[in-house]
């Protein structure tokens, strides 16, 4: 008799532990909110500094320096993308030279945010080429940064 008893038991507890993971599987994907970000992934040796542009409701906006060690990623912009283009320019930290493009925009040598593209120099800022990047308008995007320099350093 103790031993139907302990199969009934054993049986019910399964069927409890079941339901458990099947309702742990269902809540899984809804406790975990998808990422949404707009990240650069640094596959170079070197730590650099990295500066963004982007354009959004209130205008153009640069900004920088986010430190990027090497093989490295971090986040630039938390949450879904809004724009379908960035701009990107970078600089070696060790060995000197840059990543940059066409698109001419406001960077500081210092930490900043600067609104506004046009007049950098009579506002105090560096006009410099950052480099486009197209994100097929995902709302998520990650950035390599690797390869050849746009502006050579001293010590390639």
């Amino acid at each position: 008799m103790s031993d139907t008893r302990f199969t009934g038991q054993a049986r019910a507890m399964a069927r409890f532990m079941l339901a458990g993971a099947a309702a742990m599987l269902l809540m899984g994907p809804a406790a975990t909110p998808a990422r949404a970000d707009l990240k650069l992934c640094n596959n170079t040796t070197s730590r650099v500094g990295v500066a963004i542009g982007y354009k959004n409701k209130e205008g153009w906006t640069t900004e920088g320096w986010w430190p990027a060690d090497p093989q490295k990623c971090l986040t630039l912009l938390k949450g879904a993308l809004i724009s379908r283009y960035y701009y990107v320019y970078a600089e070696d930290y060790n060995k000197g030279g840059s990543w940059g493009g066409k698109s001419m925009m406001c960077i500081h040598k210092k930490i900043f945010t600067i609104r506004g593209i046009e007049n950098c120099e009579q506002r105090g800022y560096l006009k410099t080429g950052f480099l486009e990047v197209d994100t097929g308008e995902q709302t998520d995007w990650t950035i390599s940064l690797s390869g050849e320099k746009t502006t050579p350093g001293t010590q390639q």
